[in-house]
């Protein structure tokens, strides 16, 4: 029971992490200190999208549904939860770097709009 529960709680850690990682860029615009935390964490996330590469959250969550007797799932993480929801036929390697890049311009484009921002108000 126990082991379902953490599984299950790292899931939505995980969901979280993926949530931060694309639209992150947004709670810089309120906090100064957010592109710190931010900007690691989705360099990690294109990274992986990018390498094709198991996030370890992923082989966390697996670990934790084995010892509460699931069978986990051998995909990554996108591929098991996402991509049915997003993406029913399927994700090819094409797609998922263009993900990738859609994280980075999305991202690219928050924070120059941030940056921009905070330098207008301070020449005025």
């Amino acid at each position: 029971m126990f082991y379902r529960f953490a599984a299950d709680a790292l899931l939505i850690v995980h969901l979280a992490f993926i949530a931060f990682v694309v639209l992150g860029g947004v709670l810089a615009i309120w906090r100064h200190w957010v592109p710190f935390v931010h900007l690691p964490a989705a360099f990690w996330g294109a990274f992986v999208e990018l390498d094709n590469r198991v996030c370890p959250l992923t082989i966390w969550e697996n670990g934790l549904r084995h010892l509460a007797g699931d069978a986990g799932y051998a995909t990554s993480f996108v591929d098991h939860y996402l991509l049915p929801v997003i993406y029913p036929a399927g994700l090819t390697r094409g797609l998922q770097l263009g993900l990738a890049t859609l994280v980075v311009l999305i991202n690219v484009a928050m924070y120059a709009w941030v940056f921009y921002g905070r330098r207008a108000a301070k020449a005025r």
